[in-house]
């Protein structure tokens, strides 16, 4: 269905911007899905076209830039996309292996379909009126051009795939209309938005959600009206509940599918969010419903992939109304399930040969929560009503927009999902800086490696060079050092991807005029220009998701020529405090002081607790005083631990945070090795 010139493509994932002119090298292998070696691929990367040799092998030098798309294609397979940043490659390259993990590519065979599967999307609210006069994304006069610029970096990928959809969590509409649901939160977004969603390969929406009936009737009908006019295809809601309950047909590669659409509730409003035998709404996703729209679908010989809004917002696991009416659509004859509503990243699970997405997180939205930026789209292939392959390709959503997911934000998602998904025995398994989920996992064989870290003068290290799909079964520390395991909480406070996909990350607090990133070929740093006031720099919002009375700690590095003093606060929202007044007035904690004396690079870690019950977020802020200077700062984090102090090899019992540890803490300060052993 997509005839799109990749060239153009490309080149708008490699946006031009000065790097260093240092060439590296890089080298790799793609095969196919039984692991042997293909011959003359061909890989198109940062405008040069390069060929596996005989062995399915490449060789690649490139020039430095801050990140690369890789798009691989031979007659026979399924295109695809990996992108990778400079420091990856670099860490690639300067790795024992010296080698890009394998890529797999999926042969194209008669009778398969690939679709291409992405979360939430609603282009209002933030888009047009951002907060702490961040720059507006979509302005009255370009509506469809900015729309597009928040979409360029996913059209590639959606571009690949026979039908590629999004859950349309918005009503849509020239103007707001002037009466709507009593509810809190209500969103509208422009026409316009539309044909940039067309123009980045989007060709059916799902409508079942809690946003569809927003603004009541008029809202519905403006929709329906813009999504007919525009051949866009959608279901999921409707002006009466028999419509609502349809589904959207796609006739693909000799396969008809049956997409439906569903919200798992009727809201407590009056009148309700779904639809009725003579109302209009979303499509009620009860048990009866799914089970007879199901059950109609195959029997018009439709093969039904069922998309239901449920769950609560921000949670890891679904709850049990969700995975029953997941599991009972499939054993009624669904061959997909997708869900959607949490805003975040859940796991997947392999239920009778059919696969599962509990949550498919955002894909575009403009929650400034940390959580809900690390997410994913889905690339799942089918052979008529048979469940082939699905391949994760994570997505950061960068100041609003989607981005391919690299470095920190790669592992941070990877992790996660592979973790989750494990608790419901389904094993993921790696291709290139993707994620791959067969119907029958091959549960690898018992694989180990030992890695060994070298830390110096450090209470931390950082564990996102480990490969995501392992797991720490042994972990071996110097005899007078007890070490624990933790997650990060905060985003971007390396600074390593600062410059990629023209996108700004919206959630740092920078209040120094005067400040730029630095760069070297294998580093990115903040620099500020101190002066009589003090300088604030840290989390911009609160951290909606943390866990209570928790060992926590912030850690950051600094560097001056002169002295300077760092105070580091926690500020919380309490329950009942509007976002607003608890940034702007809420009190602040002292967590430590720091006096820094010039000596090079040093780094500064303080332990705290976090907040007790009482509140529903809270952030931590640096405040940096000295005399006029040029001070700099890397890799900040909020790390909450997951584990107590231990000095025992075997860590000890692990919940499911613990699994997806990206730090590493130690005691005391110590300089030395420590050995990992992971297991797979």
């Amino acid at each position: 269905m997509k005839n799109i010139c990749f060239s153009v493509l490309l080149c708008l994932l490699s946006i031009a911007i000065p790097c260093f002119a240092m060439e590296f090298e890089v080298t790799g292998t793609i095969v196919d899905e039984q692991g042997k070696g293909i011959p003359k691929v061909k890989i198109s990367v940062a405008e040069q076209d390069f060929l596996t040799n005989n062995e399915g092998t490449y060789s690649i030098k490139l020039a430095n830039r801050p990140h690369f798309a890789f798009k691989l294609s031979k007659d026979g397979f399924y295109s695809i996309i990996h992108t990778f940043s400079k420091h990856e490659l670099n860490n690639f390259a300067n790795s024992s292996s010296r080698q890009v993990p394998p890529i797999s590519l999926v042969n194209k065979i008669k009778g398969r379909t690939l679709f291409a599967l992405g979360g939430d999307v609603m282009m209002g609210r933030r888009y047009w009126s951002p907060h702490f006069d961040d720059a507006k994304l979509i302005q009255a006069n370009s509506v469809e051009q900015d729309t597009k610029a928040i979409l360029q970096h996913m059209r590639p990928y959606m571009s690949l795939a026979d039908l590629a959809v999004i859950n349309l969590e918005t009503q849509i509409a020239d103007e707001e209309p002037k009466t709507k649901a009593a509810k809190s939160v209500t969103f509208i977004t422009p026409p316009e938005s539309l044909d940039a969603l067309i123009w980045a390969g989007i060709d059916y929406v799902s409508l079942g959600n809690n946003h569809t009936f927003d603004y009541l009737d008029n809202g519905l009908t403006s929709t329906l009206k813009e999504l007919n006019k525009r051949k866009l295809g959608f279901s999921g809601a409707g002006l009466n509940e028999k419509v609502a309950l349809a589904p959207f047909v796609a006739d693909l590669n000799g396969s008809q599918f049956a997409m439906l659409g569903y919200v798992g509730w009727s809201g407590s409003a009056l009148p309700s969010q779904t639809a009725e035998k003579d109302k209009g709404g979303a499509a009620l996703g009860s048990m009866n419903n799914i089970k007879s729209s199901v059950g109609e679908s195959l029997t018009k010989g439709l093969l039904p992939i069922v998309q239901y809004h449920g769950s609560l917002e921000y949670s890891d696991e679904p709850t049990l109304v969700t995975e029953q009416r997941l599991k009972a659509a499939i054993d009624e004859g669904a061959v997909l399930a997708l869900a959607h509503h949490p805003h975040v990243a859940q796991g997947f699970e392999i239920y009778n040969q059919k696969l599962i997405a509990y949550s498919m997180g955002n894909f575009a939205f403009d929650q400034y929560f940390y959580s809900t930026h690390h997410s994913y789209m889905l690339y799942v292939w089918m052979d008529s009503e048979s469940f082939h392959r699905a391949e994760i390709i994570p997505i950061y959503v960068k100041g609003y927009k989607p981005t391919p997911a690299t470095d920190i934000n790669r592992y941070s998602t990877l992790k996660r999902l592979s973790e989750l998904s494990k608790l419901r025995s389904t094993q993921l398994t790696s291709s290139g800086g993707h994620g791959i989920i067969t119907p029958l996992p091959r549960i690898p064989d018992s694989k180990t490696k030992q890695i060994s870290k070298s830390v110096s003068e450090s209470k931390l290290a950082h564990l996102y060079d480990l490969p995501w799909q392992y797991q720490i079964s042994r972990i071996d520390v110097p005899d007078d050092i007890s070490y624990r395991l933790g997650v990060v909480l905060s985003n971007g406070g390396d600074f390593e991807n600062h410059a990629s996909f023209n996108a700004n990350e919206r959630g740092r607090l920078i209040t120094s005029d005067n400040h730029k990133i630095l760069a070297s070929p294998d580093n990115s740093w903040l620099s500020l220009n101190l002066s009589d006031e003090p300088a604030w720099f840290g989390m911009q919002y609160f951290r909606r998701v943390y866990n209570a009375d928790s060992p926590s700690s912030v850690s950051f590095k600094v560097n001056s020529n002169k002295p300077a003093s760092i105070n580091v606060y926690w500020q919380g929202r309490k329950t009942r405090d509007k976002l607003f007044d608890a940034l702007n007035s809420g009190q602040k904690h002292l967590i430590g002081t720091f006096e820094y004396q010039p000596n090079g690079w040093q780094e500064v870690v303080f332990d705290f607790n976090s907040p007790r019950i009482g509140y529903r977020s809270y952030r931590v802020l640096l405040e940096i005083n000295g005399e006029e200077q040029q001070l700099e700062l890397d890799d900040f984090a909020l790390i909450e631990w997951q584990t107590a102090y231990t000095q025992s090899p075997t860590p000890p019992r692990l919940s499911t945070l613990a699994k997806q540890a990206s730090y590493i803490g130690f005691n005391k300060e110590m300089t030395g090795k420590i050995q990992l052993n992971l297991s797979h």
